[in-house]
């Protein structure tokens, strides 16, 4: 798991024996194996509810896609579209950019 095999786990489990007592040590393996408990389920429940979340957000783009479809299929492409200003300035040449006007430096008072 940790790179831990047996021997450097009877070592730890030796150590915590001498460090902690042999009264309190099983108290203690009792409450470290709660918290482990504890934290696999919060972590179990944090992956359903992102697991839930996506396939809602999957979901709810699918569901508008067919009434966008409908209307673009209604509307004409935009190459087929012909305006009276088309017809009008057919073969032309299109007007010259407006120029901006030249302004003076006026000092603010």
């Amino acid at each position: 798991m940790f790179g831990i095999g047996m021997p450097e786990l009877i070592i730890i489990l030796v150590i915590a024996l001498l460090v902690i007592g042999p009264h309190k040590l099983p108290e203690l393996a009792k409450s470290l194996g709660k918290g482990l408990a504890e934290f696999k389920k919060a972590t179990d429940d944090f992956q359903r509810n992102i697991q839930e979340e996506s396939r809602k957000a999957e979901e709810k783009p699918a569901a508008p896609s067919a009434p966008a479809e409908q209307v673009a299929a209604a509307a004409p492409p935009a190459e087929q579209v012909v305006t009276a200003t088309s017809v009008e300035h057919a073969g032309t040449t299109p007007p010259p950019a407006a120029q901006p006007a030249e302004t003076k430096d006026v000092p603010h008072a």
